[in-house]
């Protein structure tokens, strides 16, 4: 293979009668599932399975781990010199980046079992995982070609055109790694300093400060920030667009919703500012992602049917001229639909025997799975496409309302029909996060000439791995730090399912009026031009995981805008993208280490020190530190980087 740059077409529309050919063209047959690629494979998978786990179920945030894997398959293969490792590193990266999917379906649900004081068994917990992995991946299939080849330059996939980069720069050479590293150690070293050691506060706030405490008490008005590096690399990546939009939910709720309701209510005067915020403005925010969902279906109606109808046709016979070239071959259709089948019969039984134990709630169990990730997968699909980033948190919302009235209207309730709308929505969240996350794989695919075919047997694998890895991981992390109480891991998604559901299950008192409200601001958003969906994630994502993005968007905005050099421009954003992974990654991985250190009983967190005044001083200026570290090593890149 001599060519090792992508094609000038391969980001804009193709004009008529023009063709997209990869680097790897079809009439070649590069190496792609061998022995090493699918080892490093699961071994990636294993590892980020585990870091994606701890970091989102503490603040909130899962990475998507496709860009860091990457670069560290870029890295591994310069070992191998004088061969060519696209292929390989494509499915090394396909595999490994399950991890950041079947993490988030995990545990946006699960740990809400924890919360409500249920039993989460291992089996439960890897079973959710696992089929709804496999359902995202099938269901996905037979849309694959609608999204990146009819729609090609039409969507812009950012996260596939990072990822992509990086791997065509393994073959000129992946001296990215160094960077990488250094950001990795430098980011894990700090956030293991916070959590392990309590070296300084792991969040600052205007409390810190005299008058900012008479404001929080008085007015309940408080801006906090998580000074964490992992946060910081996450606002970089997310760009400062979105991490602006997402921080202005935040900023509605803290600064204007909870003062009101503060001021209006006496009961209310007397709680907190995060008290008001978690009774008030995290129910709103639910209305609002559950009604960006559903406006997202409708705009999907067309999608679905363009891409149905394919399928049809080639499940009838009708194949197009290009679908024997190696790089257009899919997985069969009578595959898939096998696949389909016994996948739907394994969450029967495993409704029936593992969950229910009544065939009737079964039956209407398994169709609410079904029909929910049937309709989702294109939405899913589509956010990942054009902004990168999966709605499923508020997806999996609409399907914990959905199917826990569906549920109690069949006589299905309390503390078995919690689990079971869990379970429902832990199996459904991870379909669609798997149809979110694959579109990235099949598109970087697409763009490098990989098999598709080849692409879709493994990450079957790679789904098992997963599946496994965040079972064990979430049932360690609930032991070591637990879900609810004092110094419990935040789980910001799973408590929001904890409070959907309760009521709806146990006949409590449900804020209808306040999921009203949130769905009608959702529509004022979508109907002014505003991405609701991430607007009303800010505004039940605590202000202080959120503000740090908006510091992280920043530095990417002021990295890449300094030099009239457009090329030089570049160069710094892609330098910063690495560090900005470094932190991620190390710090994430860093996490994990820091609770198998608590788990295994080895207690070195000085906690009177970090909750005093000095360690948030101290926290400030670490964090000055380390935005300057940041700001200084991305504009030191060069435009030949």
């Amino acid at each position: 293979m001599k060519n090792t740059s992508l094609p000038e077409n391969a980001y804009r529309e193709l004009r008529e009668g023009e063709e997209y050919k990869p680097i790897m063209s079809a009439d070649t047959t590069p190496a792609e599932a061998t022995p090493y690629s699918v080892t490093m494979g699961i071994i990636m998978a294993i590892i980020f399975s585990a870091a994606a786990a701890f970091l989102g179920l503490k603040v909130g945030q899962v990475f998507e781990a496709a860009i860091p894997i990457a670069i560290i398959a870029v890295g591994l293969g310069g070992l191998h010199k004088g061969k060519s490792m696209l292929g390989q590193n494509v499915i090394i990266q396909s595999i490994g980046a399950t991890s950041g999917v079947i993490v988030a379906g995990a545990i946006f649900t699960l740990p809400a079992l924890y919360i409500l004081g249920l039993e989460a068994h291992f089996y439960q917990v890897f079973l959710s995982s696992l089929l709804g992995g496999i359902l995202g991946i099938v269901l996905l299939i037979p849309f694959r070609k609608y999204f990146v080849k009819q729609m090609h330059g039409k969507y812009p996939f950012p996260e596939a055109t990072a990822t992509t980069e990086v791997l065509v720069s393994g073959e000129k050479g992946g001296k990215q790694t160094i960077v990488l590293a250094l950001a990795g150690l430098i980011g894990g070293a700090y956030d293991f300093a916070v959590s392990t050691f309590g070296a300084w506060a792991e969040t600052i706030s205007t409390k810190m400060v005299g008058w900012g405490a008479a404001v929080a008490d008085k007015f309940k008005v408080e801006l906090s920030l998580n000074t964490g590096a992992t946060l910081l690399g996450l606002g970089y990546i997310i760009g400062l667009k979105y991490a602006v939009i997402i921080t202005a939910g935040s900023c509605l709720v803290w600064f204007v919703l909870v003062p009101l309701v503060g001021y209006a209510s006496a009961d209310a005067a007397a709680m907190s500012a995060t008290d008001l915020f978690v009774a008030y403005g995290r129910p709103i925010g639910i209305g609002g992602i559950a009604m960006a969902g559903l406006i997202g279906i409708i705009r999907q109606a067309g999608i679905i049917k363009d891409a149905a109808k394919l399928a049809v046709n080639e499940l009838g016979g009708k194949k197009s001229a290009d679908v024997a070239a190696r790089t257009e071959r899919d997985i069969t259709m009578k595959t898939i639909l096998t696949i389909i089948i016994a996948t739907l019969v394994a969450t029967l039984v495993f409704f029936q025997f593992g969950v229910l134990g009544n065939w009737m709630q079964t039956i209407v169990a398994l169709l609410i799975v079904f029909v929910i990730a049937f309709l989702f997968t294109t939405v899913a699909a589509n956010a990942i496409a054009i902004v990168g980033s999966n709605p499923v948190s508020g997806m999996t919302l609409m399907t914990l309302i959905l199917s826990s009235l569906v549920l109690v209207s069949i006589g299905l309730n309390g503390n078995i029909g919690m689990t079971a709308a869990l379970i429902i929505g832990g199996v459904v969240c991870t379909a669609l996060s798997m149809a979110g996350g694959f579109i990235t794989d099949l598109k970087i695919g697409y763009w490098l000439g990989t098999t598709p075919a080849v692409q879709q047997k493994w990450k079957f694998l790679g789904t098992l791995v997963s599946a496994a890895t965040v079972a064990g991981v979430m049932i360690i992390l609930n032991k070591t730090y637990g879900f609810v109480g004092e110094n419990a891991l935040a789980a910001p998604q799973a408590n929001a399912m904890a409070a959907v559901i309760r009521p709806l299950m146990e006949g409590g008192q449900t804020p209808w009026v306040l999921y009203f409200a949130g769905a009608i601001l959702a529509l004022v958003l979508t109907w002014i031009g505003v991405p609701a969906l991430a607007f009303s994630l800010g505004m039940f994502i605590p202000m202080s995981l959120n503000a740090p993005l908006v510091v992280g968007g920043l530095i990417a905005w002021f990295v890449s805008t300094r030099s009239k050099d457009e090329v030089l421009n570049k160069a710094r954003f892609d330098r910063g993208t690495l560090i900005a992974s470094g932190f991620i990654a190390g710090g994430a991985l860093m996490g994990v280490v820091s609770a198998i250190l608590k788990f295994a009983g080895v207690e070195l967190f000085a906690a009177d020190w970090a909750a005093s005044s000095a360690a948030e001083w101290t926290a400030l200026a670490m964090y000055i530190a380390i935005m300057v570290y940041f700001t200084v090593h991305t504009m030191k890149a060069k435009k030949e980087e």
